[in-house]
C-alpha cells in the first residue's frame, strides 16, 4: 500500500467521523480491554465493543505517538476509556512495527483486515462487470490448441483480436448474464466470469495462448483481457452514503437460494450514483402483498412492510453496480430485497 493510498483512507476515517456523527450505543457485554490476536478483523472487533460495529471511527482516539493508528496488528492492545463521559476506544502498541522501507510491505500485509478476506479476495482485481461493447470489442478464444475436450492449466488455445505484440499475459472469462435492475429493467453491465491467465506463445490472428492457471474450464468464446496486478484492498472505512440512498439486490454469487452473512452480493447502485467502497447499507426484506380475508372486500390486497433483514458494506464499485459483503443478517435476505443508507 502506498503513502497516498495510506493518507487517503486516513482522511476518510477522520472524514466519517466529522460527517456522519452518530450516537454510539455500546455493546451491553463489552470489554474493557482486547487483546488483539490473528484472525481478527477490525469488524468482529468492533462488534466487541459497538452495538453498530461501523460506527467505530466515531470513537477511535488517534494516537500521535504511534505511527499509522489506523492499522492494528495482532499482539495490540485496544482500551476502552471515557472522556467527558464519552466513551474513546485506545491503542497501545503490543510489538515493535516498524514502517522502515525495507519491511513496510511485509508490517503493512500484517495488519488485521477490515473484513473477513477469505469470502472477497477472488472480487478484488478481476474486471467482474464489463459493459456490450467491452464484451463484443474483447479478444477471444476461438480453438483449443490441443484437440482437449476439457481445456485448462498447460493446455494451449488460439485467439483473435490480440492486436500488437505489447501485452502477453491476459486474463480469461466466460461471459455471463447480464446485471438488470428490477425498477427499470435496464442492464447495468454484463458479469465476467473469471477463468483463469494465459500467456502469448506466437502472436498472429489467431494468436496462441498457453494457459498458466485456471480455476474452471477455458471454452470457444471466452474473452481475454490484460492481465491485472492491482494490489488487493484489504483496508476500508466504514461510512455511511448519502441520506436518501437506496437500492435493491439485484445478484448473489455462489448459487444459494437465501443470502446469509457473509455471502457476496451485487446492488444496482455504483460509482454513477455515488457508491463508493466502505459504504454501509442496511438490508429490508421487501414486505409482500397479501389477500385481507377479513375485511369483506372482494380482491382486498394489502403490502406487507418490509422488514429490517441485515447490513452489508461495499467493497467493490462499477459504473452501474457495485460489489458488497453480508457482514449481519438477522433475517433470511433474497433478490430484489432493499439497501438503504442507515
Amino acid at each position: 500500500m502506498s503513502i497516498k493510498k495510506l493518507f487517503a483512507m486516513v482522511c476518510a476515517a477522520l472524514l466519517a467521523c466529522s460527517l456522519y456523527a452518530a450516537d454510539v450505543v455500546l455493546n451491553p457485554d463489552h470489554p474493557d480491554r482486547y487483546v488483539v490476536v490473528k484472525g481478527d478483523t477490525l469488524w468482529d472487533i468492533s462488534s466487541m465493543f459497538l452495538r453498530d460495529p461501523w460506527l467505530w471511527p466515531e470513537i477511535w482516539y488517534v494516537n500521535p505517538q504511534i505511527a499509522n493508528p489506523h492499522l492494528i496488528y495482532p499482539g495490540d492492545i485496544l482500551t476502552l476509556v471515557y472522556v467527558d463521559g464519552k466513551p474513546q476506544l485506545r491503542l497501545q502498541r503490543g510489538r515493535d512495527v516498524k514502517l522502515s522501507p525495507q519491511i513496510r510491505v511485509e508490517s503493512l500485509e500484517s495488519a488485521i483486515p477490515t473484513i473477513p478476506m477469505d469470502a472477497i479476495k477472488q472480487f478484488l482485481t478481476k474486471p467482474l462487470v464489463v459493459d456490450e461493447d467491452q464484451l463484443e470489442a474483447a479478444p477471444y478464444v476461438v480453438a483449443s490448441a490441443d484437440d482437449h475436450i476439457v481445456t485448462g492449466a498447460g493446455d494451449r488455445v488460439y485467439a483473435r483480436r490480440i492486436e500488437g505484440t505489447d501485452v502477453g499475459l491476459f486474463d480469461l472469462f466466460e461471459p455471463g448474464g447480464p446485471y438488470i435492475d428490477p425498477d427499470t429493467e435496464e442492464v447495468l453491465g454484463y458479469e465476467a466470469i473469471y477463468v483463469g491467465e494465459g500467456a502469448v506463445q506466437r502472436f498472429g490472428d489467431p494468436a496462441t495462448l498457453l494457459l498458466t492457471k485456471t480455476d474452471r474450464e477455458a471454452r470457444v468464446g471466452d474473452r481475454l483481457w490484460p492481465s491485472s496486478k492491482d494490489e488487493l484492498a484489504t483496508h476500508f472505512t466504514p461510512h455511511a452514503p448519502a441520506a436518501g440512498t437506496e437500492g435493491r439486490i439485484i445478484s448473489v454469487h455462489g448459487g444459494v437460494s437465501q443470502i446469509g452473512q457473509f455471502n457476496v452480493v451485487v446492488i444496482n447502485r455504483g460509482e454513477a450514483d455515488g457508491m463508493e467502497t466502505g459504504h454501509i447499507m442496511k438490508i429490508f426484506r421487501a414486505g409482500e402483498r397479501v389477500r385481507d380475508i377479513v375485511s369483506g372486500k372482494r380482491g382486498d390486497t394489502v403490502r406487507l412492510p418490509d422488514e429490517e433483514a441485515g447490513m452489508l458494506m461495499v467493497f467493490r464499485t462499477f459504473e452501474r453496480v457495485s460489489f458488497c459483503l453480508v457482514m449481519k443478517a438477522t433475517n433470511a435476505i433474497h433478490i430484489h430485497d432493499f439497501v438503504r443508507a442507515p
